[in-house]
């Protein structure tokens, strides 16, 4: 299927070609959600997609590692010769590493404003020295760069039905709900890395502190104060939620599939967390497989119809009828998902 998304989207070069592969296979070990909703957009712009997740997964690894590795000098040292590759990439193209060549050439083709990746670098070095975030809005300045760009480096890629400026916030504001949803889920992970993302004043209207935080992740002992907060933070997220929804109908009808259901997957992180009673600082909640399959089922179902309205003279017929998403057997909505056309 790769060659035929590298054929479709005009990449010829054989150096690109790999370079676009190197970070669609980063996609698809690493960010199995945001994979799965990349299947359902038009076959030509998905290498872009897994370029711009390839350069931040490249990135973020580079600052998150866990277990022995390098210490937060040589990590700091390797962000900086990134970031001298990406500007030397943005401004001649190409780059060694592959997700340079890659990202470069998406902004190229999709005209995506530099500053958005150069944000994102920030964000990503801030990582190395900053361990908590006082109150919501310290959190928000920070997520401007790691997540906030992502959703308005995506948009020229979607493509939009509105000025792109009008759409811009509430991409913005997704890139951000998809972030908090993570951050929520990984609360256990990013406590093991010396951070915590949850702001302090909100931990503190609970009674809860660092301490506590570690005392529970050491022991395995739930406590009512950390559960109240986490689910604070859920209702925090999920209307953030409602601040993007609506900028889905400012997208171009063939991606509105993609993100509604990138929109639902991530919403359903929220609600594994709290299916598992806010466990987080214990373990990993997931979206079942059969859920992720419903809702794959559905995406597709929703990209025939958008392509369908898209053909400008389509033969006069009879409305058929869709086959149910819940009437799909798992395996099938995923195998379909992963080789929609």
């Amino acid at each position: 299927m790769t060659d035929r998304e590298l054929d479709a989207a005009g990449i010829t070069d054989p150096a690109l070609r790999a370079a676009y592969r190197h970070c669609r296979a980063l996609n698809a070990r690493h960010g199995r959600t945001y994979f799965l909703a990349t299947r359902l957009l038009p076959v030509e712009r998905r290498p872009a997609v897994h370029a711009l997740y390839g350069f931040a997964r490249w990135a973020d690894d580079i600052v998150d590692s866990l277990g022995p590795g390098p210490g937060p000098e040589a990590r700091a040292r390797a962000l900086t010769r990134l970031q001298e590759e990406l500007e030397e990439g943005l401004r001649r193209g190409g780059g060694g590493e592959p997700v340079v060549r890659a990202l470069a050439d998406t902004a190229r083709r999709y005209t995506i404003d530099h500053a958005h990746f150069r944000d994102f670098m920030t964000a990503m070095r801030s990582d190395l020295v900053v361990t908590a975030y006082p109150a919501y809005a310290d959190l928000r300045a920070y997520m401007h760069g790691s997540a906030a760009v992502i959703g308005l480096q995506m948009l020229p890629v979607l493509g939009t039905v509105a000025p792109r400026e009008e759409a811009e916030p509430y991409a913005a504001a997704l890139g951000v709900a998809f972030q908090l949803s993570n951050f929520l889920r990984d609360v256990g992970e990013d406590l093991d890395r010396g951070r915590v993302y949850l702001p302090a004043d909100l931990l503190a209207g609970h009674g809860v502190d660092r301490e506590l935080l570690v005392w529970s992740r050491a022991t395995g002992h739930p406590d009512r104060r950390i559960t109240a907060a986490l689910r604070e933070f859920e209702a925090l997220t999920r209307g953030v939620y409602r601040e993007a929804v609506p900028g889905i109908e400012l997208l171009e009808p063939v991606a509105r599939p993609c993100i509604r259901t990138a929109v639902v997957l991530y919403g359903g992180i929220l609600d594994a967390v709290a299916r598992d009673g806010y466990a987080v600082l214990h373990r990993r909640s997931v979206v079942a497989r059969r859920r992720r399959a419903v809702v794959a089922a559905d995406g597709l179902a929703r990209v025939a119809a958008a392509r369908l309205r898209a053909r400008t003279t389509p033969p006069p017929r009879p409305a058929g009828r869709a086959l149910p998403a819940a009437s799909l057997p798992p395996t099938t909505a995923v195998r379909l998902a992963e080789g929609v056309a």
